[in-house]
Formats: C-alpha cells, sequence, structure tokens
C-alpha cells in the first residue's frame, strides 16, 4: 500500500496531458471552456510543471464529464493517459530499467515494476490510496479515492486516464502484450477502482 510523501497532490501532467487530449479530441473551445468551468483557466495560460493539488484533477475530469459526456470524456482520458505514459517513459524512467526490464519474463518485470510504482503512487494518486497483489492471470491494482473518479457518476467504470497510463508502461516495459482493464469503478459506487492486468 502506498504511503503519500506529499498528500494531495499530483504530477502536473493530470493537468498538461489533459489539456493536450482535449485539444486534440475536442478542439481547443472545448478545452477553454472545460478548464473555464472547471475554475482552471489559469493552467492554460501558465501550464503547471510542478505538483497540483489532486482536487484541481478532480474538478477538471468531473467538468469534463459533465460537458462532454461519457464516451467522449473517456476517450479523452485514454488519449490523455497515453500521453502520460509516453513522457514518464521518457523522462521518469531510468535508462538501466528501460533496457533491463524488457529482458525479463513478463511476471518478474511486472513485480519490481510495481514495487516502484507503489513507492511513487503519491504522485499520481493524491490523497488516495493504491495498491496491488499478484493474482492467476498477472496482477490486481486499486486506486481508493482517487482524483479521476472521485466527482464523477456513471453507470460504468471512467479512469482511462489510469487505465490507458498503465498500460502504456508496462507494455514497454515488461510484454507487448499486457492489457489492464478497469472492472471495478468508485464513479458507478464501488468501493474502489480495480485493474485488471493480464500478462
Amino acid at each position: 500500500m502506498s504511503a503519500p510523501a506529499e498528500t494531495g497532490r499530483v504530477g502536473p501532467n493530470a493537468i498538461t496531458r489533459m489539456a493536450e487530449a482535449i485539444s486534440l479530441i475536442a478542439g481547443n473551445g472545448a478545452r477553454d471552456t472545460i478548464f473555464t468551468e472547471a475554475g482552471l483557466g489559469a493552467y492554460l495560460a501558465d501550464p503547471p510543471t510542478r505538483m497540483v493539488p489532486d482536487e484541481d484533477v478532480a474538478l477538471l475530469h468531473a467538468t469534463a464529464f459533465a460537458l462532454l459526456g461519457v464516451p467522449l470524456a473517456r476517450r479523452i482520458g485514454a488519449e490523455a493517459g497515453r500521453r502520460t505514459g509516453a513522457y514518464l517513459l521518457a523522462h521518469r524512467i531510468p535508462k538501466f530499467a528501460r533496457l533491463v526490464l524488457p529482458l525479463l519474463p513478463r511476471r518478474i518485470a511486472l513485480h519490481l515494476l510495481l514495487q516502484a510504482i507503489e513507492r511513487h503512487a503519491w504522485t499520481f494518486a493524491g490523497r488516495g490510496v493504491f495498491a496491488w497483489e499478484a493474482t492467476r492471470e498477472g496482477f490486481a491494482l486499486s486506486l481508493a479515492d482517487n482524483p479521476v473518479s472521485r466527482k464523477v457518476s456513471a453507470e460504468e467504470p471512467v479512469c482511462d486516464y489510469y487505465q490507458a497510463t498503465f498500460e502504456t508502461l508496462f507494455q514497454a516495459l515488461a510484454g507487448s502484450g499486457i492489457r489492464v482493464e478497469e472492472i471495478a469503478c468508485s464513479a458507478r459506487g464501488d468501493p474502489r477502482c480495480i485493474f485488471k492486468v493480464t500478462l
């Protein structure tokens, strides 16, 4: 289970990659409207480079879902997650890990990667709680009180941002066939969001 070092703040990718994804999929006008309605317009004028309050991320996702609807907001979340994963691979994953992990058996590589992710979980979970465990098929990851789904109500899982971030990292570092699927989500009333990782 993660032990937050700076509770309630997350990395700026949670804002900047969402801005990019909204522009790409829904247009600059939609991006400006969503950020303004969420009270986050200042981030467009001065994109964050430091940790941001996870409540801002919660407001951003809630506003995107409210204004764009679930299907489009999920597409945007997935695109933002892929962009976040690509950024992490390029700038945050040590070169040694990028070279060695793909050479290991998938389960071992993922086990090592998840240990590292758990140590840094506060950077993406904010005040939420991240945990993981091995399963017969692979692994199960859980996020309780995460900012993506915290203020969203839906009949289906909505944490495509995390799903895509995880899958991008796992496929690049442990095996291209790895799949991540969200099978429980607090947005639809589940106690926590759970992601099934299949090797």
